[in-house]
């Protein structure tokens, strides 16, 4: 189990990121004027290296319109990004035990909570002037990513 340590927000930071994939597929007699909604799916998946008292955090979203069959094809909206952090009392925050890693969840928490609201901002800006162009990633309790 972890020691008691209390998670302090200033000892992480983010020392990178890497928009490893923006595609946007639309068909090519796509209606935009037709969409009615958009189907989300994310995905985050955190790496841990205790020496260098690193974090990685793998963010993908899967992006759909919703036409309700009035187009005859979705347009979608695949993207894949990563996080690099660096949070330096690391070794008090995420503890091994046996083939388990114990973490902190104040940590988890927040690093779900950046990396969600900082893959907002990136994909609005990117899909600016396409088919997904009012389309914004939902505010969500990132907890629900871990």
């Amino acid at each position: 189990m972890l020691d008691k340590k209390p998670f302090d927000p200033e000892k992480l930071s983010m020392i990178e990121f890497k928009l490893i994939k923006g595609q946007i597929d639309t068909p090519e007699e796509f209606d935009i004027e037709k969409i009615e909604g958009h189907q989300v799916e994310n995905s985050l998946k955190l790496g841990f290296n205790l020496e260098d008292k690193l974090i990685k955090a793998d963010f993908t979203a899967d992006v759909k319109t919703d036409s309700k069959g009035e187009n005859e094809e979705e347009a979608r909206g695949i993207f894949h990004l990563v996080f690099i952090y660096r949070v330096e009392n690391l070794e008090m925050l995420a503890t091994p035990d046996n083939n388990t890693l114990n973490v902190e969840p104040a940590l988890l928490n927040a690093l779900s909570g950046i990396t969600y609201s900082t893959a907002r901002g990136i994909m609005l800006t990117r899909l600016q002037g396409t088919a997904f162009k009012d389309f914004i990633l939902p505010i969500i309790n990132p907890n629900k990513l871990l």
